[in-house]
């Protein structure tokens, strides 16, 4: 089954579940008329209603990085959505029982919905992306780690191999070779690597290996090294799952799993009741850039999420139609050390476009993307392709974690203060992470914001 056959499937059968939870809400003796006229709106407004919310906040992407409890959560809040808008009958059919309708409709779709999120193989083992993974090391442990890996069929790929210097070519591995070791960081610059495995050997390859841990720290992307240099028959380690494939793991960020998992769901509540919540002024915003300006509302631009995965950030549009082209004319004024491209007086921003970025307003679409999974509330600010190209390899951890709306460059001055310390702000935030700092610099930012200080 392919991934867009997984991912219709899926929502065939959600639709479904309306289908059947309306015909059950509606079928009440004694309202034969109403009956057929309120099924069908019910179960033709709910699927409409799914579909489109699911399209716009992502609900069936093959990669999202939501976990379980933040599609559980985004589940939920897809449902209270629908539930919500059917509402609306109680107008259009004041003398239906509309509260009991909504009513039965929800014990039956919410539970069912929620339940086929948590049991079935879609959200348990969903079909995602392949994990790419490099290997450093041709020789017999290196040969063995890919077999394996490409044995298990656990969504990772072997994308290739680095080939120490004192180890001889061969073609009996499967993926081809992209290098010596000594080629690593600069292989990293153009791949995007899930997990670097330095299959080598302690004693003669050790100094190579050495280098290789250094640029993977900085890089900060996860790493194996081999857990021994022996090879054991009939000997296993006391507790098997520490090292389950003969590999010691190392990441480069503090795990938190408990509060990545809260930081998630917080990050998907708190989006969603800001949407909400600022949807009229949204609206409005929506109309000025629409009617001062030619061009789209919504900017779309490519930005580097984390392990350098590319994503579509939403912006309302506060610049001309040609910005990208003009760029290249005004770099010679760019008031920023660094790859960063920023001056205060841009002759592309319109009007509008100035007083909604002097005040974060711009940004409001990418409470999206935060209900999508590609950012978060808090976070390192995602960057574009050119600025990741022109990163030193230590400026590239910033990228091992998702990016956010917000951070401490935001509350710090944002363009008052240099590259490179907006890039060690970003480094101390990744080094000390926990939610309560998220906390704080979510309080700190609201009067940032209001204040449009350090904004242009």
């Amino acid at each position: 089954m392919t991934r867009q056959t997984a991912q219709n499937l899926n929502l065939l059968t959600d639709c479904a579940i309306l289908v059947g939870a309306s015909a059950l809400a509606c079928s009440v003796p004694g309202h034969v008329h109403w009956h057929w006229m309120v099924f069908i709106g019910m179960s033709a407004g709910s699927m409409l209603l799914w579909t489109v919310g699911g399209r716009v906040l992502r609900q069936y992407d093959v990669w999202n990085g939501r976990g379980i409890p933040g599609d559980l959560a985004l589940t939920a809040l897809l449902l209270s959505g629908v539930i919500a808008s059917l509402a609306v009958l109680r107008w259009v059919v004041p003398s239906y029982a509309a509260g009991s309708l909504l009513g039965r409709f929800s014990l039956v779709a919410v539970p069912a919905i929620l339940w086929l999120r948590l049991m079935t193989s879609w959200l348990v083992r969903r079909d995602q992306p392949d994990q790419p993974v490099l290997i450093v090391g041709i020789g017999p442990l290196g040969r063995h780690t890919g077999l394996e890996i490409h044995e298990q069929r656990d969504h990772r790929k072997v994308i290739g191999y680095l080939r120490f210097a004192d180890e001889p070519s061969h073609d009996r591995l499967p993926a081809e070779v992209l290098g010596l070791a000594t080629d690593l960081e600069n292989l990293l610059k153009k791949e995007v690597v899930g997990e670097v495995f330095i299959a080598g050997n302690g004693d003669s390859q050790r100094a190579e290996m050495q280098d290789g841990i250094r640029v993977l720290e900085r890089f900060g992307i996860p790493f194996a090294l081999p857990a021994s240099g022996f090879r054991f028959g009939r000997a296993r380690p006391e507790h098997e799952s520490v090292l389950a494939d003969g590999y010691v793991h190392y990441v480069s960020v503090r795990r938190k799993p408990v509060q990545l998992m809260f930081k998630r769901v917080i990050d998907i509540a708190a989006s969603a009741t800001a949407l909400f919540l600022l949807s009229p002024l949204m609206i409005v915003v929506a109309l000025l850039v629409k009617f001062t300006s030619r061009g789209p509302v919504l900017f779309k631009q490519s930005r580097v999420g984390r392990h350098a995965r590319p994503f579509n950030m939403l912006k309302f549009r506060s610049m001309v139609v040609n910005a990208e082209e003009l760029k290249a004319k005004l770099m010679a004024q760019n008031e920023q050390v660094g790859p960063v491209f920023k001056i205060a007086r841009d002759p592309r921003i319109t009007g509008v476009g100035r007083f909604i970025r002097k005040y974060s307003i711009d940004e409001l679409p990418q409470l999206i993307n935060v209900l999508r999974g590609e950012m978060s509330l808090v976070g390192p600010r995602p960057p574009v392709p050119s600025e990741v190209a022109k990163y030193e390899a230590w400026q590239r951890r910033r990228l091992s974690v998702r990016p956010g709306l917000t951070c401490v460059w935001q509350v710090s001055g944002r363009n008052q203060i240099s590259f490179e310390e907006w890039m060690y702000l970003d480094m101390q935030y990744i080094d000390h992470w926990s939610l309560a700092q998220d906390m704080q610099l979510i309080l700190k930012t609201v009067p940032v914001v209001l204040t449009g200080r350090g904004a242009s």
